[in-house]
């Protein structure tokens, strides 16, 4: 990936879909792309497979949004909250013909409910990635190679789940 002080580096976007109401991750995605855009459909897709159930509800940050999977997400039936931009910069609305889906997650967002509910984002999806990298003390990958890392991800991902459970099964 290209960097801003260093040129090009190895380097790897890691994504995770976190359950709300334990924080565990149930689904985890890797790839070599600096953008998010068209991982939230396969992380979907995991869950699904997974579980054999699909979230009700999705939150999602900005590098999320594009019409394709808000349409997915219409279609499947999941309640989706997904940034149409980055928070503080003005939004653009979205023209209802050619971006329907995104022109209605705008509006959304844009009521009361819609905020409070995206609002929820910080705490539930941001967390587990601060634990990974604080708790865990896990800030790169000690393999090269998009499988390999891969596996480590993975392997991170189930450390912390393995931490989280602890005090969640003594309850």
């Amino acid at each position: 990936m290209k960097t801003s002080a260093e040129g090009f580096q190895q380097c790897y976007n890691a994504q995770v879909t976190v359950d709300g109401e334990h924080q565990l991750i149930v689904a985890t995605e890797l790839g070599s792309n600096a953008s998010d855009q068209g991982a939230m459909v396969g992380l979907l897709d995991e869950v699904k497979e997974t579980f054999d159930a699909q979230p009700e509800t999705v939150l999602a940050d900005a590098g999320y949004c594009n019409e394709r999977d808000l349409s997915e997400l219409e279609v499947r039936g999941i309640d989706g909250y997904v940034a149409p931009g980055r928070e503080g910069n003005k939004t653009v609305s979205r023209d209802p013909h050619t971006h329907p889906a995104t022109h209605r997650m705008v509006e959304k967002l844009a009521t009361p409910v819609g905020r409070e509910r995206y609002a929820q984002r910080k705490w539930l999806s941001e967390a587990p990635n601060g634990w990974i990298k604080e708790v865990l003390g896990f800030r790169r990958f000690s393999v090269r190679g998009l499988d390999k890392v891969r596996g480590e991800w993975d392997l991170a991902c189930l450390a912390l789940n393995i931490k989280r459970l602890q005090p969640l099964v003594a309850v």
